[in-house]
């Protein structure tokens, strides 16, 4: 079982197996889910962008790559 140790500034090193077995790399984000029973879980806070699919309504009437390029001039003129 791999183990840490926690820094007086409360940080620690996750083992590599663990990093590995979570495909976690540098920069990711990660979420502790503290378990009524004591334990806590840590888990990769990444969502996979094809869990986004379908999240929302297809558009009713589709727009042009152009109409999108005219649209992001025009309001980002007036920030």
């Amino acid at each position: 079982m791999p183990t840490a140790t926690l820094t007086k500034k409360g940080q620690t090193t996750i083992p590599k197996a663990v990093r590995d077995y979570l495909h976690l790399r540098p920069g990711d984000r990660m979420e502790f889910i503290l378990e009524e029973n004591g334990r806590v879980v840590l888990v990769p806070a990444a969502l996979d962008v094809r869990a986004l699919k379908g999240i929302l309504p297809p558009p009713k009437k589709p727009v042009t790559i152009e109409k999108m390029k005219k649209v992001i001039r025009k309001r980002g003129a007036r920030l």
